[in-house]
Parts: C-alpha cells; sequence; structure tokens
C-alpha cells in the first residue's frame, strides 16, 4: 500500500534494498501510472515490452513523450498485454506510424487520452483505427501529423462522438470540410486547437460554433482567413468560452470583439497578438463585459493606447483577477498606462518589449505598488562616448528583467 504511492524513480530505488522489497516495489500494481520523460528518454523497444508483461491490466496511464527509440513493435505486445490502458503518450515518438494505431484499436478498448502529436508518420488510417477500436476516446492530439486530410478527420468523428479535446495543430491539409464533420459530431468539444491550419476559413469554424455549444477553448492562431463572423457566431453560441487564442488574424476588428465580449462573459485567456485592427474600443468592452480575465495579450497591437489600459485597469477583472499583460511592440503605451495597472494586486508579469515610451522610471514607480511583479522591457541603446585612443567602445541593445 505504501509503495502505490512511489514514483517510478524511487520504486526503482526500492527494489535494490532486499529480494523482499524487490518483490513488492515491481508488483505490477504499483505500476499504474508511468510516466518516463523526466526520467530516461533514451530507452529502447525492449524496455517497453518488459514494462507491459510486468504491469499487465494494472497499468492505466502511460507517457513516452520523447521516446525516439520506440516503435510499432514495442506498442503492439504492450498494446497486447496492458488492455486497460486509459491514457497513452506517444508525443514525439517518431518511429510509430499507423501501425500502432492499429494495435491499440485491436486491444485497447478503454482508451481515452492519446498524444500522438509530431507522430508524422500517422494518416488517415490511424484516424480510422481509432475509431473503429477506440469509442471512448475523449481526447485526441495529432498536431503536426501533416499527412491527415478530412477523410481522416471524417472517419475518427463518426466513431468518437464523445470527443472533447481535439488538437489539430500544423496539419495543414485540413480544411473547412473536416471542420463540418467534427461540428456535426462532436457535441461535447470542449476544446479545439486549429493553430496554422491554413486553409481553414468562416465557414468551418461557424459549424464548429453552431454544433459545439460546450466549447470553452480555442485555439485558431495563424489562420488568417478568419473575419469577425468568427468572434460573432462564438458570441452567439458558446457562452462558456473561456480562452481564446487568434494571434496574427490580422482581419478581426473592434465590432466581433465587442459582440463576443457582451456575450462570452466567462473568458479567462485572450491571445491578441498582432490582431492589428483592435482599438482601445476592445479594451473598454473586455473591461466591461469579462470580469474573469486574467492573461491578455496584446502583442503589436499599435492601436492600443494609453486610454485603453486605463479602462482596462478600472475594469471588473483588474483587482483581483488579471495576472499577465503582454503589450510588446505598442509604440502608443507610455508610462501612464503602468500607473494605470497599479490597482491591479493580482498581476504577476508584464511585457513592454519595444515600448519605446517606457521608462526605467515608471517602472520603478509601478513595483513599488506592486513589487513581486516581473516587468519584461527593452531599452534604448546607450549613447557611446566619442572614440578614445582610436578604440570605440561598443554598446547592445540590453533586454532587462526586473
Amino acid at each position: 500500500r505504501i509503495f502505490s504511492f512511489l514514483d517510478v524513480v524511487t520504486l526503482c530505488r526500492c527494489a535494490q534494498v532486499s529480494r523482499a522489497w524487490n518483490v513488492l516495489a515491481l508488483d505490477g500494481s504499483n505500476w499504474q501510472r508511468i510516466d518516463l520523460f523526466d526520467f530516461q528518454r533514451d530507452i529502447e523497444g525492449r524496455v517497453v515490452e518488459n514494462i507491459s508483461k510486468r504491469c499487465g491490466g494494472f497499468l492505466r496511464k502511460l507517457s513516452l513523450r520523447g521516446c525516439l527509440g520506440v516503435g510499432d513493435n514495442a506498442l503492439r505486445t504492450f498494446a497486447q498485454n496492458c488492455r486497460n490502458i486509459e491514457v497513452l503518450n506517444l508525443n514525439g515518438c517518431t518511429k510509430i506510424t499507423d501501425a500502432t494505431c492499429t494495435s491499440l484499436s485491436k486491444f485497447c478498448s478503454k482508451l481515452r487520452h492519446l498524444d500522438l502529436a509530431s507522430c508524422t508518420s500517422i494518416t488517415n488510417l490511424s484516424l480510422k483505427a481509432l475509431s473503429e477500436g477506440c469509442p471512448l476516446l475523449e481526447q485526441l492530439n495529432i498536431s503536426w501529423c501533416d499527412q491527415v486530410t478530412k477523410d481522416g478527420i471524417q472517419a475518427l468523428v463518426r466513431g468518437c462522438g464523445g470527443l472533447k479535446a481535439l488538437f489539430l495543430k500544423g496539419c495543414t491539409q485540413l480544411e473547412d470540410e473536416a471542420l463540418k464533420y467534427i461540428g456535426a459530431h462532436c457535441p461535447e468539444l470542449v476544446t479545439l486547437n486549429l493553430q496554422t491550419c491554413l486553409q481553414v476559413t468562416d465557414d468551418g469554424l461557424i459549424t464548429i460554433c453552431r454544433g459545439c455549444h460546450k466549447l470553452q477553448s480555442l485555439c485558431a492562431s495563424g489562420c488568417s482567413n478568419i473575419t469577425d463572423a468568427i468572434l460573432n457566431a462564438l458570441g452567439q453560441n458558446c457562452p462558456r468560452l473561456r480562452i481564446l487564442e487568434v494571434a496574427r488574424c490580422s482581419q478581426l476588428t473592434d465590432v466581433g470583439f465587442t459582440t463576443l465580449a457582451r456575450n462570452c462573459h466567462e473568458l479567462e485567456k485572450m491571445d491578441l497578438e498582432e490582431c492589428v485592427q483592435i482599438t482601445d474600443s476592445t479594451l473598454i468592452q473586455l473591461s466591461i463585459h469579462c470580469p474573469r480575465l486574467q492573461v491578455l495579450s496584446l502583442s503589436h497591437c499599435e492601436l492600443i493606447t494609453d486610454d485603453g489600459i486605463r479602462h482596462l485597469g478600472n475594469g471588473a477583472c483588474a483587482h483581483d483577477r488579471l495576472e499577465v499583460i503582454e503589450l510588446d511592440n505598442c509604440p502608443l503605451i507610455t508610462d501612464a498606462s503602468l500607473e494605470h495597472l497599479k490597482s491591479c494586486h493580482s498581476l504577476e508579469r508584464i511585457e513592454l518589449y519595444d515600448c519605446q515610451q517606457i521608462t526605467r522610471a515608471g517602472i520603478k514607480r509601478l513595483r513599488t505598488h506592486l513589487p513581486n511583479i516581473k516587468v519584461h522591457a527593452y531599452f534604448a541603446p546607450v549613447t557611446p562616448p566619442p572614440s578614445v585612443g582610436g578604440s570605440r567602445q561598443r554598446f547592445c541593445r540590453c533586454c532587462i528583467i526586473l
């Protein structure tokens, strides 16, 4: 019973104490959750096979993240021996192919969470296999599996309608048709990541909003084709939205964010970096309607001014919620903005790189009110003195962390 609370490293050490402890420590019932990432990443397939034989049906959770030497054969043995596995992380196991998913489909019907990120040999065949053999699947990460197309997504969602989290970052072949399948078959979806899915447009995402009313987290950063129509659809259909990441979506404007803020009052994190059309008007709406806001990125939003930060600093989220605000490359921001943020007692970090009107004195005044805050800022290079003795001292642009 005591050994069941120990981690992998401690169990291995205990196994060396005596024969009795060896038996206890290596008992399969103590190895229900294994994460090798911080222990040993250069393992070979035979290690996984040995673990699976020892743990058998006891194993519920296994992380092989970053284990480059593990391939399809080892995972077939694993699937045969560990049929009660529920959480499996194969992120970065680049040797595996569709054969692994075929094995999981055949033997691991209780699988709920599967991470295949950066397993670039995975194709639509894997998604079809998972659909047929893993109906309980709730979370799937196939980020950077860029061979996946709409056909694979269609097959997946028809058999795994209970999906709650789907990570498709870097799946560059996906288009609106794939999103329409998700919207039609995944009403329980809570988290969706579409970062850098460059072919996605308003049509596909609107279908998601209309079919997935429980959506709480959406990342569409880099989907440069989307417009305010998406923000309107989110506001009308997804009132539980907590996280929205739309960095580099330059067509979004104050009009869309006004609709969003007025309808999605549970927003906690927003990444609006390089949404270059937004102005102080967006900040005014967020300050009024989003009292739970904790993290806000406005980097490269060059139209933001001190007045917008003033409204944010006086807003409902300011006093005990707002923790991080990023204002890199906001050229109109001055020390006055720092004065407006003094009342944000929960503020932990502020980014001010390339805010040329921010001064050291302004940062020091902010820190008198918020002594634990981390301020990241660039300051202009020091003017070099005239050359002395034929040599010239070089000064570089300095980055300071206060």
